[in-house]
């Protein structure tokens, strides 16, 4: 499978404060990647430097071109959505649509009228005149529109109601995704984005601590509910997370053998929230 973003080494400095700390990952053409982090931790840097909009050290090739020098000819095949879109507050979103069909060769115009369509926002109206939620719908449905080889979207549906977050989610998979074209979505809402992704990538401090398929998670990773009885048996397997639930302890294990957790108690596939929270105490523990 033809590899669409190569990372080796990457590091990007602010100060003494690591946006990107040697980090190394590779997106596969196809792939819908999951990065996730707590604010500061380094993904939009790594989003930026995809995009080659700022400068960093070590070695990135994005479908093939160095952002750093090819950024003019990269854009032709890459679309990004920021978590705050801009648009001029005076320019009407008749005229939005006319200006992005001008400069982008891969802008499908129907496309464009049909997403609007599905929303209450009037071709003669002005950004200025939109809510922020309509904003962001606007910009959705004119990048959704573009056809492109590498999407990237960064927090997409922030501010937007969670009935258009799941149309724009639902449209995402069954629309606009052909198995050839590849997406990285940086979100909070993990749980709301999880059914469509094939990877998982956690970053924290400027360091990936999870880089995973989301076929692989199911086998690598289970939580299991332990009764006070089986606390001392439980930890003895080393669960990488504990929490308490209704008197019991529900513990995160890594790589445990299945027949050693199912006397236990009950083991089920841990939510990505509850494993992006093992994982990031997991790697700052170690850092300690």
């Amino acid at each position: 499978m033809k590899t669409v973003v190569r990372a080796e080494n990457l590091c990007k400095y602010f100060g003494d404060t690591a946006a990107m700390d040697n980090i190394s990952f590779s997106v596969q053409q196809g792939s819908i990647v999951g990065l996730v982090g707590p604010n500061g931790a380094g993904k939009t840097s790594t989003l930026k430097a995809i995009l080659g909009l700022t400068g960093f050290e070590g070695t990135l090739e994005v479908l093939g071109k160095d952002p750093r020098k090819s950024r003019h000819l990269l854009m032709e095949d890459v679309c990004f959505i920021a978590d705050v879109g801009i648009l001029p507050r005076w320019l009407k979103v008749a005229n939005a649509i006319d200006y992005i069909e001008g400069v982008h060769p891969c802008f499908n115009r129907e496309r464009a009228l049909e997403l609007i369509g599905e929303t209450k926002i009037s071709l003669d109206k002005k950004v200025g005149q939109l809510s922020k939620g309509m904003v962001t719908q606007l910009h959705l449905a004119l990048i959704l529109a573009i056809n492109v080889k590498l999407l990237v979207l960064d927090e997409p549906t922030l501010g937007l109601d969670i009935l258009y977050q799941k149309s724009f989610f639902d449209r995402l998979l069954n629309d606009y995704f052909d198995n050839e074209t590849s997406i990285i979505i940086s979100t909070h809402q993990v749980e709301e984005v999880k059914s469509i992704l094939t990877h998982l990538m956690f970053i924290d401090d400027g360091k990936i601590s999870l880089n995973i398929s989301m076929d692989e998670l199911a086998d690598t990773y289970a939580e299991v509910l332990v009764s006070s009885d089986k606390y001392e048996e439980a930890e003895a397997l080393g669960p990488i997370h504990v929490r308490n639930i209704l008197g019991a302890r529900a513990m995160l294990f890594e790589n445990a053998r299945p027949e050693a957790l199912q006397e236990l108690g009950d083991i089920h596939v841990p939510s990505v929230t509850d494993l992006f929270v093992a994982k990031i105490h997991q790697s700052r523990g170690s850092q300690q």
